[in-house]
């Protein structure tokens, strides 16, 4: 493993604008409203037209989950997206029935000169635990369509973590380094140990390498990694979420954006493949920011506005998924007060 220098870090700070409220945007009533106050979201801050004080992230947001809506939020936030850009997409295990729709992300990669989508393979063994077997399920699950980067297939880089939690550094598929700007695409959704899986846990896990970096993110350096039922979980893992997310945010400065699609939202991860419980919440829409702190906590936030919550809610609450949003505030990843603006 190679360690280098980090980037220059350049702060992102997010900025007032008009737009309107979560609660408008959703067309939610008071009661609504109110029961939405009462749920235990950690930070939650909406800001309303022309309210609040200080700084607040903006985060775009359609109903409509389709490439003309998805290209159309890139091209908001996509100013400081430049030269070869990597696509992060959790790409699933074979035959997975809530991996984004195919042609959608074709129309989007089409869309950005010099893209590609990024993978690094799994901790677990399936059918992504190696390099050859993960080539294999992309062609099944569709994703050959272009050119796809198993970035730790040629080894792992250590990247630093500025003043993280836990850790110092984690190590991320090697070919990270080979990219100027990283669109982070994300497939909203429960998740076995984080609760949730929004645009943190796409990076945090998805860019480390499968047999070092993983291992680092799950708190299990040293440890049997024959099954996660006894690996570190709750308050710690999502605190090991936010540091090795901070280590790729911090790597790619201002130069990375961040879109989250939440339809098909199981309980279940991507990579539970087949087996993924099947969603019980309706779809909501797509969401797009610059901000990764601002997009997973609004993401959240319209999961608790809903009444057909019930199962996710019981998933993300059960593993303690609430504490990633607190982590990465703590590590000042980004903004929790955000203002949500409809492009439809």
């Amino acid at each position: 493993m190679k360690n280098m220098n980090r980037r220059d870090f350049v702060k992102m700070t997010g900025a007032a604008a008009a737009g309107f409220a979560l609660s408008q945007v959703l067309g939610l009533g008071k009661a609504s409203a109110q029961a939405s106050a009462q749920a235990p979201v950690v930070g939650s801050q909406y800001v309303s037209v022309g309210g609040g004080h200080g700084s607040c992230a903006k985060v775009y947001f359609t109903e409509h989950i389709d490439e003309e809506h998805l290209i159309k939020l890139y091209d908001i936030i996509n100013e400081s997206i430049y030269g070869k850009v990597a696509i992060k997409l959790h790409t699933g295990e074979p035959h997975g029935p809530n991996i984004l729709p195919r042609d959608m992300v074709k129309a989007f990669q089409a869309h950005i000169p010099e893209s590609t989508i990024v993978e690094t393979n799994t901790l677990y063994q399936g059918g992504r635990y190696t390099t050859a077997n993960h080539r294999k399920t992309l062609a099944i699950n569709g994703w050959d369509f272009c050119p796809v980067d198993i970035m730790d297939e040629e080894g792992d880089v250590s990247l630093p973590v500025r003043n993280g939690k836990h850790l110092s550094e984690v190590a991320m598929g090697g070919h990270i380094t080979n990219y100027d700007s990283m669109i982070v695409l994300t497939h909203f959704k429960g998740h076995a140990m984080g609760g949730f899986g929004g645009s943190l846990k796409n990076i945090a896990i998805g860019c480390a390498s499968g047999q070092m970096g993983k291992k680092q993110v799950h708190g299990v350096i040293g440890k049997k990694t024959s099954g996660f039922g006894s690996w570190p979980k709750d308050d710690y893992f999502m605190e090991l979420l936010a540091d090795s997310g901070k280590a790729t945010c911090d790597y790619f400065g201002k130069h990375i954006v961040f879109l989250n699609v939440m339809r098909r939202m199981s309980v279940d991860c991507d990579c539970a493949g087949t087996s993924a419980a099947e969603p019980t919440i309706g779809d909501i829409g797509i969401l797009a920011s610059t901000d990764i702190l601002a997009i997973d906590q609004a993401s959240i936030d319209m999961v608790y506005q809903r009444t057909d919550n019930h199962d996710l809610v019981e998933r993300i609450e059960s593993r303690h998924g609430l504490h990633q949003l607190a982590a990465m505030k703590d590590l000042k990843m980004g903004n929790d007060r955000y203002e949500v603006i409809s492009v439809d």
